[in-house]
């Protein structure tokens, strides 16, 4: 029977509270924060990091298949499965499959993985309302991933699970549009509710289960409260609906009920059943029972572990300069030039894998990868070495107050690696008053830039927080 064997999550470490966005338009707005993914972060990015948490323990060159699902992939025209098998350094026949413009592509790519196969599903979406709009308080960034597979590792079975297709013209977003479109919101509101309860009752008495014998039902649908009718309509009480993050984290685009999945396995013992419903032109319904795997299973740091961790000061004047919707005077710098796609080629397991070269005759790991050992000077004598997981502190840093970047200062720190090995690279996620010599940190994939409408990824350090963070 097909399941999940493991689970990880990510959430932007910037949150914007939504009274920063109303204090300056002078206007109300709903309460909490939304997660928002920083200048050098995208749906790529933030799948590559929710991935490499399900991954943990895990060896890479297993996967079968990798589903990306998003609605916001960095291009039109272009595919991002070759990025992210690289940097998770999936074996080359690694099959690809992306799943975009549904909010519900993420469901549906669960429900599609081969249950023969180790199958990675990766849902991410990084969203932008229109300023002053509902859906600027609404959209928040974040990414789940899931390991989908059989055998005795399995945490969570799907019992069952059906799709219904239902035209309807909602939320919406063309080739030509910047923003999301909505109709008015009781439409969606009405077609989901009216859904549910065509569907789900059905569906749980062809199970012979019923609403009380379910221990979380994680529903996403539209607006702030139609998931409590929804399941109230269907008879689920309100100690048993999956805290929908809207507070922490905001409506997170098909990668909502993935995250809310994850955030119910967190909490769940064996025996439990989940019941997932996911609204978008239809419905996805999910039934899985918890079994005594997920009691072996590894903690990730997974939705609770990066809810923990965030900068809550984030302004609205980044968050609008980060989007690319305040126009602000350039550098005086000469403009980035395009990458040179003959250099991404030539550098392509290198760089988005992290991968460098250790020394067989002395035991040093270098990067970029090398013909002559640094340390004993002997050539050609190397095997690749992936940095990637690996803990490193900061030996020394600089803040430069004078580079073109969209967050300075840029800091920029020479990383020693406890297993050996020395980089010098930005670091993100971090305040400059913060950085210090020998400070932990830890590398996370990111995009360095885009220009000429070309996507730059490479992997910088962050530190490593136990606590909340400012």
């Amino acid at each position: 029977m097909k399941g999940i064997i493991s689970y990880g999550a990510y959430i932007p470490y910037n949150r914007l509270q939504r009274k920063k966005i109303g204090e300056f338009f002078g206007k109300s707005t709903y309460s909490g924060e939304k997660a928002v993914a920083g200048y050098d972060e995208d749906s790529v990015s933030m799948g590559v990091e929710a991935a490499l948490d399900c991954l943990h323990g895990t060896d890479s060159k297993e996967i079968d298949a990798v589903y990306f699902a998003t609605t916001s992939a960095p291009y039109k025209e272009k595919g991002s499965i070759s990025t992210i098998a690289a940097a998770l350094h999936l074996k080359e026949n690694v099959r690809g499959i992306e799943a975009a413009s549904s909010l519900r592509s993420g469901t549906s790519a669960i429900l599609a993985a081969n249950e023969l196969e180790q199958t990675l599903v990766i849902a991410s979406d990084c969203r932008t309302g229109a300023p002053t709009g509902q859906n600027e308080q609404w959209f928040g960034d974040g990414a789940a991933s899931f390991l989908i597979g059989h055998g005795p590792e399995v945490i969570a079975n799907v019992i069952d699970a059906v799709s219904v297709q239902g035209e309807l013209v909602s939320e919406w977003r063309s080739q030509t549009d910047s923003f999301t479109q909505n109709w008015e919101e009781r439409l969606g509101s009405t077609v989901f509710l009216k859904q549910v309860k065509e569907v789900v009752t059905p569906f749980l008495e062809k199970n012979n289960c019923t609403a009380d014998a379910i221990n979380k039902v994680i529903i996403s649908g539209p607006g702030t409260r139609a998931h409590t009718q929804a399941a109230s309509a269907v008879g689920f009480q309100k100690n048993q609906i999956q805290d929908p993050l809207f507070d922490s984290v905001g409506a997170a685009g098909n990668a909502h009920a993935p995250m809310m999945l994850v955030s119910a396995l967190e909490e769940a013992k064996p025996g439990d059943q989940l019941l997932v419903v996911a609204f978008a032109e239809g419905l996805d319904v999910m039934l899985l029972e918890v079994t005594e795997a997920i009691s072996r299973l590894a903690k990730r740091k997974g939705v609770q572990g990066y809810l923990m961790v965030k900068n809550d000061q984030t302004s609205y004047s980044d968050y609008l300069k980060w989007r690319n919707l305040l126009e602000t005077e350039p550098p005086r710098r000469p403009e980035t030039e395009r990458p040179s796609a003959p250099a991404l080629y030539r550098g392509y397991h290198q760089n988005l894998s992290f991968t460098g070269s250790k020394c067989r005759n002395c035991g040093t790991p270098q990067f970029p990868k090398q013909r002559i050992c640094t340390q004993c000077q002997v050539k050609d004598e190397m095997d690749d070495y992936r940095f990637v997981g690996q803990s490193a502190k900061v030996m020394t840093y600089t803040l430069d107050h004078l580079a073109a970047s969209p967050a300075p200062p840029m800091i920029v720190a020479v990383v020693d690696f406890d297993k050996g090995g020395r980089i010098i690279c930005e670091v993100t996620d971090c305040h400059p008053k913060e950085i210090e010599i020998g400070m932990n940190v830890e590398m996370t994939f990111r995009r360095l830039y885009e220009a000429g409408g070309i996507s730059n990824y490479f992997w910088k350090a962050r530190p490593i927080r136990q606590k909340e963070s400012v």
